[in-house]
Formats: structure tokens, sequence, C-alpha cells
């Protein structure tokens, strides 16, 4: 009985540690509303991929439009994977997590930052260094902690 106790507390001590991953997907696990997170890199544009051509990354689910573009992000998902979770970059800047559209972002120096719609993405656009540096102010005080508590 004490090792079965043991062993549980440990399991649960190791979800623990891994479960500080927090990412914007839908009820289905999908990330960035479905939208091909190589393509907003590579062709600059918002994407919709195919359900058919996924990979999964810090327990999110990522859809691509085409092989090769999956094939890239595994080869490297940290350098594809949206900021802040795919949370809204500008609501980061309030210390809050807003789910996204997937058609509002912007690339900058190789960083992909999405935000809720193309309006907040106007008032994103203003000031977009000086977002960037509120945003990773609150990021590190709110990654772990799930939207609906902000």
């Amino acid at each position: 009985m004490k090792t079965r106790l043991l062993g549980i507390i440990f399991a649960l001590f190791s979800l623990s540690a891994v479960a500080g991953v927090d990412t914007d997907t839908d009820a289905n696990g999908v990330i960035l509303a479905g939208h091909d997170t190589v393509a907003y890199h590579t062709q600059d544009r918002a994407v919709v991929g195919k359900p058919t051509i996924t990979a999964v990354y810090n327990d999110a689910i990522y859809r691509f439009a085409s092989e090769a573009n999956r094939d890239l992000f595994v080869a490297d998902p940290a350098r594809y994977a949206p900021a802040y979770g795919g949370f809204c970059a500008f609501g980061a800047t309030f210390g809050k997590k807003f789910s996204v559209d997937g058609k509002a972002f912007k690339v900058v120096d190789g960083q992909l930052y999405v935000n809720k719609n193309l309006s907040v993405a106007e008032t994103w656009n203003k000031d977009i260094p000086g977002h960037i540096v509120e945003a990773d102010e609150y990021w590190p005080r709110i990654e772990t902690v799930p939207a609906g508590q902000l």
C-alpha cells in the first residue's frame, strides 16, 4: 500500500512538473485557430492548415497546409511556435491571455506574435517593440496561470 501511494504521489508530481506550458488551444487541442504556423513565416499570410497534416508541440496540435511545412516545423518547433503560448500578444502586455482568431499576426525578428483579431493587431502594430518589451515583462508571471484566472 505504501509503495502504491508513493507511486501515485510521484506520478502527480511528475505531471505537475510538465504542466507549466499553457497554450491557447481550442476544445480539440488545436492552436492558432487551425492556421499553419510555418506559413506565417514563409508566406507572410494566414493559411488554414489541414486537419490531416498535424504535429504536436507543448501539448498543442498544430495544423499545416502541406507536409513540407509540417516537416519544417518538426525539425525546429521552437522556431515556428508563437510567442506567449499562442495567446494574444497585445493582451500579454496587460497580463492577460486572450484567444486568437489566427488571422492577425506579425513575425518580428523570426518570432511569431499573434493577436486576438485584426482590430487588436492595429493597436499592437503602432508600437511593436514597446509592446514586446511589456509582454515579455508580464509573461513569466502569467505563463502558468490559466487564462480564466487572470
